[in-house]
């Protein structure tokens, strides 16, 4: 297809050469240039233009396979540049060039070295700009989608802006899907093009539990993406300077003015350190979880033995477990318990209760 583009502007280019040059005729021989001054002037114009079409043509056919080749290179080189970094390259080197027209009338005063400094000021402005844009990418992305710079908006329009983005350790979790179901999370959420990269890396692991891990993460995304009524946004750009994905993270969010949404204690404190907000859903999980006070009466049903003699373990709803002493003769069965006393750990809470009918036969 290239070949065939460019045989056919080879052709119009010819045919604009040879009609355009009719003085070319004085350098043919005197036979030739007496029959085309017999001729009248358009018929002379165009036996001219097809003569340059078919010499073009001709001329072309000759180094056809290797200017399509090279072009072809040259299309799959630009091609490959990400959008963001082709933008901004543009913005930067379009500046630069404007900047170099402001500079320029100055240049008059150097007299005969003026058409060699404008080149001069305007090659080394326009790259000046292009390094700058190439450079200022995340900042120029995040303005082209907002329309604004820093803070600008108002509080409530900042609110429904604001960027949740999303790490892996939170898509494979799953628990996001639910909490972005009941609308507390609000604004637009990010999924990083990096992040999935990873997710797919994971998705195709020969070990089976990464590979489930990785394909829940994706089952998840699209859940997100389908089915809730949530803006999702996809960010196509990456900073190859840095190979980490947390600190991708952490650099995305200070470029969107977000806030990252994990549940990796390490993320978490790393963004800490670096003035990142943090949406931690294992904080959120422990917030939500119901209060129980000693001396409540709970009704639990006790599904096993515990470490020590006469213990049974019964779970609330959210997963806290709670070991009921003397309730191994109580497995298998719900039983109402009185809770005695609450332990917060570092793994999490746990609670003592005893059988309330034990309480009462004592």
């Amino acid at each position: 297809m290239v070949k065939r583009w460019l045989t056919v502007v080879s052709a119009l280019s010819g045919a604009w050469l040879g009609y355009t040059m009719d003085e070319l005729t004085g350098l043919l021989p005197e036979p030739l240039r007496a029959w085309f001054s017999g001729m009248s002037p358009l018929m002379s114009h165009l036996l001219l233009a097809a003569v340059g079409a078919i010499l073009c043509v001709f001329i072309f056919s000759l180094v056809a396979d290797i200017a399509s080749a090279a072009i072809r290179r040259w299309i799959e080189t630009i091609t490959d540049i990400p959008m963001n970094e082709m933008m901004a390259g543009a913005t930067g080197l379009t500046a630069g060039l404007l900047l170099s027209l402001m500079v320029n009338p100055v240049l008059a005063l150097l007299g005969s070295m003026e058409h060699f400094a404008q080149f001069g000021i305007s090659a080394l402005l326009g790259y000046m700009g292009l390094r700058v844009g190439l450079a200022k990418k995340e900042e120029l992305s995040s303005f082209w989608k907002s329309g604004k710079w820093g803070n600008s908006g108002t509080g409530a329009e900042r609110k429904l802006e604001e960027h949740k983005i999303l790490d892996t350790s939170v898509i494979i979790d799953g628990r996001i899907a639910d909490i972005c179901k009941t609308g507390f999370i609000e604004g637009t959420i990010v999924i990083p093009e990096f992040v999935l990269e990873e997710l797919q890396h994971i998705a195709d692991s020969s070990d089976l539990l990464k590979r489930n891990r990785g394909r829940r993460g994706l089952d998840i995304l699209n859940k997100i993406q389908k089915e809730l009524d949530i803006k999702v946004m996809i960010y196509e750009g990456d900073f190859e300077e840095i190979s980490e994905v947390d600190s991708k993270l952490v650099k995305l969010a200070k470029v969107l003015e977000g806030k990252v949404v994990t549940n990796d204690f390490n993320l978490n404190k790393v963004c800490e350190l670096q003035g990142v907000s943090v949406l931690n859903i294992n904080d959120l999980a422990n917030a939500v979880k119901p209060v129980v006070l000693p001396g409540e009466e709970i009704m639990v049903q006790v599904i096993k033995d515990g470490k020590e003699h006469g213990q049974g373990v019964a779970y609330l709803d959210d997963g806290t477990m709670i070991v009921v002493e003397g309730g191994r003769d109580y497995i298998g069965t719900i039983t109402e318990v009185l809770v005695t006393s609450v332990l917060q750990t570092s793994a999490g809470r746990m609670i003592f209760a005893k059988p309330k009918l034990l309480e009462k036969a004592q």
